[in-house]
Parts: structure tokens; C-alpha cells; sequence
């Protein structure tokens, strides 16, 4: 029987470490129609009285048919079933959380925005990860001499870089040949002295971009500057610069950050923060070893269901490692009490990142929970998201 474009919404979860599948098939029609539904390990084929839609799963995903179960039908959303799954990935994921950095190799530096370099063939002789923030007071409560790096912060050598939770340290010496970015335009405050009210230069250190404008980090001293993971791309100088989506690259820093920390800390729980200490999100990692599968071949459905960013471009089998988070938007004084709790809470790691980006991830999070199945958007007083490795 002939294929046509699919007219069937499928949306397909395999928890790796679990070796579960959770499949959906929302029928496009209102109303719904009969459904034929025959799962083989390597496709799903899905008939109505109009069409047949068969979907070849990606070569690292093996489904087992006898394993059916909670066949279900959830009205919104279609049928709902679960089944073993088998998910191996065939191939590496390519990290962007430290971007292979590694001594002894020169890189350059872009601006993920628009490509601008930012730092030109620099030879990087140690590249290193920062301590954890607490550092300091460890040393005071393990030591039982005077603390040693009282007073002496970490900056980094002339060809050092230093990896923090979600930022680079490198130094930028005015006596070296380079591209540099600019510094912010000096804001204006007003300081009230003696019932009147005068302007005074305030402190700005924000790092923007020559060509785009985009805040890439802050001046952390005359030497030192701080590049946020979310802006900057650092290749080989042997290798040109990489066109990313925007929204594409976000989510696999964020998400992969996400996964070092909960990893190296025991973390779960993120506040996501402006430079200027605002909180924009509340971020809750559920788990890190979801791959998610989507078939879409026919446009006029994308934008109903389109869980997966660039669907037109991908292919209608194409896997993708995600990581599924809950979270909740602060803007505009929301969640005040609960952000005040998480603030106050230990166990809460904060990340900070520059305002726009933090508006920016938010906007992610948001369309992916619009077009998740309405079953799934949901979880307690969170909502639900994915966001791609």
C-alpha cells in the first residue's frame, strides 16, 4: 500500500535507562477516525479508511510489540501506549558545554550571534575547571592554618581559560593583537544628596559585541574577562565558523550544563538569573536520558505539533537526546514566594546568564511545553519541557 504524507501526529519518548517507550498518535482530524496500528521492532504503521502512514524508527531504536501496554485513548491527544524499548546512540554527541576545549591548541573565539571573532588564534596552554563557588569556605572549615587564597581570586594567566558552571575566564591584555569586543555605553544614576538630584557615571561592565550588539560577558577585572557558555562559540583555528540556529544552540548549553552540574553536584533544582540578580526561571531536571522521536512529513501539521525545533529540515525518523525539565517563569513578579524559597534553599544551584538569553530560554521552554501533547504539559504546579542536546 502506497505511503502518503503523514496525517497521523506521533510522538514517541524512550527512556534509555529505563529501556520504556511512551507513544502518542493524535489523529489531525477532529473528531477522530478508526485507527489500524501495527508496531514492528524497526516502524510503526498507522492505516485510516484515507491513508497509510508507516514511520521508519532510527537505527539505534528497537521497539518490542509484545510488551504493549495501558493502551489508552485521551481525548486531545489520541492513543496512548507503552512498550520496551531498546536505545543506543549510534553516534557521539557533540558537547558544546566545554566546546573540546584543550591546552596546547589555538582557538578562536565568535560571537554565536552573527560569527564576529571575538578573540583571534589564541594558543591555550592550560585550560582548567573553577571550583565550585563555596570554595572559600570549605577551605575555612577543612583548614587548621590561616587561609592561604584569602583575598586571591582565581584569574586566569595570560594563555589559561577557566571553565566555571556556565562561563569562560580568559585573560585579555591590552598588549596583545587581537579583536575585541566593547564594552557597554557608561549608564547614568541618579544620587540623591542633600534633597537634590545629580547624574553620576554608574558601573557597567557588560562585554557586547562589536557587530551585533548582543551582551557576550562582563570585565571581571583590568585583565580578566567572563564569556557567557550561551554566547560564544570557541573553534580550532583550523576549522571555520559553525552556522547554528540560535534556539538549537541555547538549549544544548543549557541542557548540557544542566547535566554536568546535577552529575558533578548532586543538583537538581537551578534558579536561572540575570547579570543583575533577577530571577527569570525556576528549572527542575526531571531526567537526562530521554530520545525523542516526531513524524510530521506534512507542513500543514508542523506548526499544530511541532514538538522538535527545525522539523521541516529533519528528517521524519530523526532521534534526538533531550532532557525533560519542569519549570516556572518569574517575569513580571510571578512566583515570588516560591522563588524566595528556592533562593534560601542550599540545594538550589543558581545559573546566570545575560538578561536576554534568560528571556530567550524562557521562550523555549514555553513553545516546547505549547507543543507537547496538552497530557503532558503539565506536572503538579510546573510545566513540562524538553530541551535538546
Amino acid at each position: 500500500m502506497a505511503t502518503t504524507a503523514a496525517e497521523t501526529r506521533v510522538f514517541l519518548e524512550v527512556r534509555r535507562q529505563l529501556q520504556s517507550a511512551l507513544l502518542i498518535l493524535g489523529d489531525s482530524k477532529e473528531g477522530g477516525m478508526p485507527l489500524d496500528i501495527s508496531i514492528m521492532p524497526s516502524s510503526l504503521q498507522v492505516k485510516t479508511p484515507e491513508d497509510c502512514t508507516e514511520i521508519q524508527l532510527p537505527a539505534e531504536v528497537r521497539l518490542v510489540p509484545s510488551s504493549c501496554r495501558g493502551l489508552q485513548f485521551v481525548a486531545g491527544d489520541g492513543l496512548h501506549l507503552r512498550l520496551q524499548a531498546q536505545a543506543e546512540l549510534g553516534t557521539k554527541l557533540i558537547s558544546m558545554f566545554n566546546q573540546h576545549l584543550q591546552a596546547q591548541e589555538r582557538c578562536t573565539f565568535y560571537c554565536q550571534s552573527c560569527g564576529e571573532v571575538i578573540i583571534k588564534d589564541r594558543k591555550l596552554l592550560r585550560v582548567l575547571p573553577l571550583p565550585s563557588e563555596n570554595w572559600g569556605a570549605l577551605i575555612g572549615e577543612w583548614c587548621c592554618h590561616p587561609d592561604p587564597f584569602a583575598n586571591k581570586p582565581l584569574h586566569p594567566q595570560e594563555e589559561d581559560c577557566f571553565i566555571g558552571d556556565s562561563f569562560f575566564l580568559v585573560n585579555l591584555r591590552t598588549s596583545l593583537w587581537q579583536p575585541r569586543p566593547e564594552l557597554s555605553p557608561v549608564e547614568m544614576c541618579c544620587v540623591s544628596s542633600d534633597n537634590h538630584c545629580k547624574l553620576e557615571p554608574k558601573a557597567n561592565n557588560k562585554v557586547i559585541c562589536k557587530r551585533c550588539k548582543v551582551v557576550l560577558g562582563e570585565t571581571v577585572s583590568s585583565e580578566t574577562t567572563k564569556f557567557y557558555m550561551t554566547e560564544i562559540i570557541i573553534q580550532s583555528s583550523e576549522r571555520s565558523f559553525p552556522i547554528m540556529p540560535r534556539s538549537q544552540f541555547v538549549q544544548s548549553v543549557i541542557a548540557q550544563c544542566l547535566v554536568q552540574l546535577s552529575s558533578a553536584r548532586s543538583t537538581f533544582r537551578f534558579t536561572i538569573q540575570g547579570q543583575d540578580n533577577k530571577v527569570y526561571i525556576l528549572l527542575w531536571l526531571l531526567n537526562s536520558d530521554s530520545l525523542l522521536i516526531e513524524s510530521l512529513r506534512n507542513s500543514k501539521y508542523i506548526k499544530a505539533f511541532p514538538l522538535l525545533e527545525d522539523t521541516l529540515k529533519a528528517h521524519s525518523s530523526s532521534a534526538w537526546s533531550a532532557v525533560k525539565v519542569l519549570y516556572q517563569p518569574c517575569i513580571k513578579s510571578r512566583n515570588e514566594k516560591l522563588v524566595s524559597l528556592w533562593e534560601s534553599d542550599v540545594s538550589v544551584h543558581p545559573l546566570t546568564l545575560p538578561s536576554a538569553t534568560c528571556l530567550e530560554l524562557l521562550l523555549i521552554l514555553s513553545k516546547s511545553n505549547a507543543n507537547l501533547p496538552s497530557s503532558l504539559r503539565h506536572m503538579n504546579s510546573f510545566q513540562v519541557a524538553f530541551l535538546k542536546m
